[in-house]
């Protein structure tokens, strides 16, 4: 198969895995991958995961990618925070949490790190479409803040949550505490729930 031909079929899918392509093309030759890779034509993403090059210019694509490589994730923790704008610092890699296990990756989109939680922990997310109508899997807000704090050992004092230099006019009027309290109420953690306490107090929820 030519390189052309596989481009215009696999292109519009953005990233895709083998066996999206065995699906299309049962013969095909898998070293094609390889080659193509090796020539700058395809960019390898991890095992059997691939992209083309030209959506490294395209925006958000990365978050895209964050969602298609390691499934099921969404974007959560620093990530989703960032994005909302409630800590201020630009957050370098990816973080996203799964019910599979604890995994990093780097390729030339990025570095994407996944942590595990339990199946009926896997929950709070919704889909936010990109520019392009591809659509992403994305922590709520509160969600993002229940998730750092539940699978991050070292957010455990009030100077921690200061440190955490949360932006206080989201936490003050788009913080949904209502839905905050909710989504606690499903962890069935004790520490999660005194660590969110101390938050509340710093942040005068």
């Amino acid at each position: 198969m030519d390189f052309l031909t596989f481009k215009e079929r696999m292109y519009p899918m953005g990233c895709f895995n083998i066996n999206q392509v065995l699906l299309w093309e049962k013969d095909f030759d898998r070293n094609n991958l390889t080659r193509w890779c090796n020539r700058g034509l395809l960019v390898k993403l991890r095992n059997q995961h691939y992209a083309f090059p030209e959506y490294r210019k395209e925006p958000d694509f990365s978050r895209y990618v964050a969602n298609r490589i390691y499934a099921p994730s969404y974007i959560s923790l620093h990530s989703a925070l960032s994005f909302y704008g409630m800590i201020p610092e630009e957050v370098i890699q990816l973080t996203s949490v799964t019910t599979l296990k604890t995994a990093r990756f780097e390729n030339a989109f990025g570095t994407f790190h996944y942590q595990n939680v339990k199946t009926p922990l896997y929950f709070g997310y919704e889909i936010k479409t990109m520019q392009n109508g591809r659509g992403l899997l994305f922590a709520t807000p509160e969600k993002a803040l229940l998730d750092l704090l539940y699978l991050n050992p070292y957010y455990r004092t009030e100077q921690d949550m200061e440190d955490l230099r949360l932006d206080e006019d989201y936490m003050q009027n788009e913080l949904n505490t209502e839905r905050l309290m909710s989504f606690l109420a499903r962890f069935e953690s004790k520490t999660l729930e005194q660590k969110l306490r101390r938050l509340m107090k710093v942040y005068e929820l």
